[in-house]
């Protein structure tokens, strides 16, 4: 099957499945006269498997790792389940650094509510409440933006 029809059956766009064969998750098709991507059907199976592990929170290393178990004869049973405590752990320390964000965010509105709105000559408003908050080093360095755990 082409790309077009793997991606409308799986629900994952040509460019995704493109990058999963990049990085090794999916083995690069054979290819037609045509030059188009020729999959197997068990690519789909294969896909499948892969999207539900991201949907889990699972990284490619960690995919792969349980796609090389399978494609040597091994069932990754035991794999899967090592897989799924360490995700239960990554997720327990990332809510437990959500809720320290909102003690610290729930200080700081606090805090901040008894302070001048405006800099004024002191310098103590509300806004430097914020650039204190990161200079400490307060639980800040736990939540910085953009980090995937």
């Amino acid at each position: 099957m082409q790309i077009s029809e793997l991606a409308r059956q799986s629900g994952v766009s040509a460019k995704t499945i493109r990058y999963y064969e990049s990085v090794g998750l999916l083995a690069a098709p054979a290819r037609d006269t045509n030059n188009y991507r020729d999959y197997h059907p068990a690519a789909l199976e294969r896909l499948r498997f892969i999207v539900s592990a991201r949907s889990l929170g699972f990284a490619v290393a960690a995919i792969r790792a349980l796609l090389v178990a399978r494609d040597a004869g091994a069932a990754p049973c035991e794999r899967v389940l090592d897989a799924l405590d360490a995700q239960l752990s990554t997720l327990d320390r990332r809510i437990a650094d959500l809720v320290a964000l909102r003690e610290d965010l729930r200080h700081l509105r606090i805090e901040g509510a008894q302070r001048p709105r405006d800099q004024g000559e002191s310098g103590q408003c509300v806004c430097s409440l914020v650039t204190a908050y990161r200079e400490s080093g307060a639980v800040a360095s736990e939540h910085q933006e953009g980090d995937d755990g």
